[in-house]
């Protein structure tokens, strides 16, 4: 932020969170019992239905992608969510995978702000970062939305992550970086002001002051924790570049496991956006988003499926070593909400019902499958986990109620 322009912030800047506003900056240390986590992953394209929900209803043995899942006790599979609203949207409806926000193909749609920022100005006080957002390449918006609607940039250089959540800082140049962002600060004030004695408008004014007071938040935030050394962890992420997608998105799983071990963060969303060109994964190469539009080709599903499968392999990794992590009376994965899920329920044809979803851990009763009677919004579960999280909101998005469905 210290290289950035008074104009240059005023148009980023809109990016900063929502959980900067109101901040709790106790150490994490001090929590006794185990917080509650949650992370977000959209598998943008999506999972071939007959492949991915279970043929025999209740059984996820029946299911050709999660029979072999290790923790099925503690996962759900929920069939027949939608959110309403993207008819037409195609890729774009992405953006709208964690807002609900309909239409976003249209030329003057503005988002809202997504389930895990709201998350994080509930849990992210207390952790060095309110939020992480990882992606799997560099398009400059993932699933994280703010409260303006704008997308916060997500990370997906794995090394660079690794650097920032757990290398080594450059404390004069971090405190040398907070002093100018204490100037830019200032000179917002002088703007703001001067907007005000020229008369101008109050939506303009607002915008200002709301900036100001996000940046403050997080200049104190990180003014607490730059006295906080981070956690000693050992860099675990793989270099195999014979299958480079497949090494990606395990590194990204690894990431999303030690940031939540090491309680740096406990708000996490991952983007899993499909990439234009070739990928190779184990048993197929060829383009993700060509093969996804497959029209039930029997060579092309079979090449989609490995990715697919390689996808739901790592995921099933990510799920068992949570689990393996004690934590207070249980392990990590049941204190962490797992949401898996997509903007797609069938890539090949564009349309955004019967969206696979699961939500795994949580500390939850789970039911293994469940299959709601009738096309459903997803913001009902979305509220649901905030109600879960003590965020007393009594709508998200397109929802209608709370129904229930995550028994405690």
């Amino acid at each position: 932020m210290s290289n950035f322009s008074r104009r240059e912030f005023l148009k980023f800047g809109a990016a900063l969170p929502l959980a900067m506003q109101s901040l709790n900056l106790r150490a994490a240390t001090s929590v006794k019992a185990p917080p509650k986590r949650a992370i977000f992953i959209c598998n943008s394209l999506g999972f071939y239905g007959p492949n991915f929900f279970p043929k025999e209803r209740g059984d996820l043995t029946s299911s050709r992608y999660l029979k072999e899942m290790a923790v099925k006790e503690k996962m759900t599979v929920f069939q027949n969510f939608f959110h309403p609203g993207m008819e037409t949207s195609n890729h774009d409806s992405e953006k709208s995978f964690l807002t609900g926000a309909p239409s976003p193909e249209a030329a003057n749609f503005t988002n809202t702000i997504s389930l895990d920022q709201i998350l994080a100005r509930e849990v992210g006080g207390d952790t060095r970062f309110p939020y992480l957002s990882f992606s799997i390449y560099d398009r400059g918006w993932g699933c994280s939305w703010n409260s303006r609607g704008v997308a916060i940039p997500p990370m997906h250089d794995e090394r660079e992550i690794f650097e920032r959540l757990f290398g080594e800082e450059d404390l004069s140049a971090k405190r040398q970086q907070i002093g100018n962002d204490h100037q830019i600060v200032q000179s917002l004030y002088r703007d703001m002001e001067q907007i005000k004695k020229g008369g101008g408008d109050a939506a303009k004014i607002e915008s200002y002051r709301t900036v100001i007071s996000e940046l403050e938040a997080q200049l104190k935030h990180e003014e607490f924790w730059l006295k906080t050394k981070k956690p000693e962890v050992p860099n675990t992420l793989s270099d195999d570049q014979e299958f480079a997608f497949s090494t990606k998105v395990r590194n990204l799983f690894e990431l999303s496991k030690v940031a939540l071990q090491t309680d740096s963060t406990r708000v996490i969303t991952l983007s899993l956006d499909w990439i234009y060109g070739a990928i190779n994964v184990p048993g197929a190469t060829g383009g993700w988003h060509t093969l996804s539009h497959h029209a039930g080709k029997a060579d092309l599903l079979n090449k989609l499926s490995r990715i697919e499968s390689d996808i739901v392999k790592h995921l099933n990794q990510f799920l068992s070593e949570l689990d393996q992590i004690e934590e207070g009376k249980g392990s990590l994965l049941d204190h962490t909400t797992v949401v898996i899920g997509s903007n797609f329920g069938d890539s090949s044809n564009h349309t955004c019902n019967n969206l696979p979803t699961i939500v795994a851990g949580g500390g939850y009763r789970h039911q293994a499958h469940t299959v709601l009677e009738k096309p459903t919004p997803l913001c009902n579960l979305y509220l649901e986990l905030l109600h879960k999280h003590n965020v007393d909101l009594g709508s998200f998005g397109s929802s209608e109620k709370d129904l229930g469905l995550l028994k405690g």
